[in-house]
């Protein structure tokens, strides 16, 4: 399967009726504000297209995220929040009955997913739980982690929100879900079934929710935002605020490539050129231009004015082409291109 960068003669906030926009390394990181995010979601939604947030973390209430978008001058309301606890709970659903047993290993989020979903939350696997359902919450410690694998290894199905293995804060990246989600797997062998992404999952519901006919997904995480997107066939732009770079994108498999690529949020205001092929190997996009020859990716900059993403983008339209034709491009030349 390949996948190569797309065109838009429209700016995005005009071309797609709904961004499905991520929160952790896209609207802010941490508790901090990301530059341009508010102004250019407050843009995109000026030009008609909505908002729903989709995250991968299961800890907190619909509430407390649209609230914490609202204080960083993006106004939100919590039904515009579509949080993993909300799909972890639908996911239960494809395992056990409702009023099953579950022990619930998470934050508040997840909690009330699964409450609300009609199910009995128990404390310890001395109450013969039917499932586990796991999320992300900062408070987690060994004994939660060992209740969970107390469970799985009596029985219980486990069902996990995501698998993230990092999580953006404002002092770097922290372990996430995935990393105890490992912990739990490494002590009962047992695989578990994810609600979030890179599943699609959560996109289908917020789309359905939305009655939307033209998403986007906008995603700083290839692996599990962009993969989602390809899993579910949803055009994906690709912002570079937060844990993947231009370098990545660059070296990104077909199933993790974006659609497009913007530096932050204003790239939702501006029409996208598609890198087109020119002579002698060389891929163009405004005046940047790239190729790749014996596996080295040569590069060639537009004059000072042009948009520095455009070499990003005619980097990988040439790197993509390379490697979808069977050849193996040196991770060596590829620099991590600053935006």
């Amino acid at each position: 399967m390949s996948a190569t960068l797309r065109g838009s003669a429209l700016p995005l906030a005009q071309a797609f009726d709904l961004a499905l926009v991520d929160l952790d390394g896209v609207a802010y990181k941490g508790h901090e504000p990301i530059q341009f995010a508010a102004d250019g979601l407050r843009s995109a939604r000026q030009e008609g297209m909505r908002l729903v947030f989709v995250t991968n973390n299961a800890s907190r209430e619909p509430e407390s995220v649209s609230d914490q978008l609202s204080s960083l001058d993006i106004p939100a309301q919590p039904h515009d929040v579509m949080t993993a606890a909300q799909a972890c709970a639908r996911l239960l659903g494809d395992h056990v009955d409702p009023g099953a047993r579950v022990l619930v290993v998470g934050g508040a989020g997840l909690l009330t997913a699964v409450t609300e979903a009609g199910y009995v939350v128990v404390r310890s696997a001395d109450d013969a739980p039917d499932a586990v359902a796991q999320g992300f919450a900062p408070d987690l410690g060994w004994a939660d982690l060992a209740e969970a694998a107390y469970a799985v290894s009596g029985g219980a199905v486990h069902v996990v929100s995501n698998r993230d293995l990092s999580l953006p804060t404002a002092r770097g990246f922290a372990p996430g879900n995935g990393a105890l989600v490992g912990a739990v797997m490494a002590a009962t062998g047992v695989e578990p079934f994810s609600a979030g992404k890179p599943s699609p999952a959560m996109y289908a519901m917020a789309i359905e929710r939305a009655g939307a006919a033209r998403p986007l997904v906008i995603g700083d995480r290839l692996d599990t935002d962009l993969a989602g997107a390809r899993s579910g066939g949803y055009p994906g732009l690709h912002v570079l605020t937060g844990v993947n770079s231009a370098r990545d994108d660059i070296l990104a498999h077909p199933g993790e490539r974006p659609d497009f690529i913007g530096a932050d949020l204003r790239a939702l205001l501006v029409p996208h050129t598609a890198p087109t092929e020119a002579a002698e190997g060389w891929w163009e996009c405004d005046g940047s231009a790239a190729r790749v020859v014996d596996g080295r990716l040569e590069l060639r900059e537009g004059d000072r004015d042009s948009d520095p993403v455009n070499l990003v983008r005619a980097a990988c339209a040439a790197a993509w082409a390379f490697t979808d034709a069977g050849g193996v491009v040196d991770p060596t030349t590829v620099p991590d291109l600053a935006v």
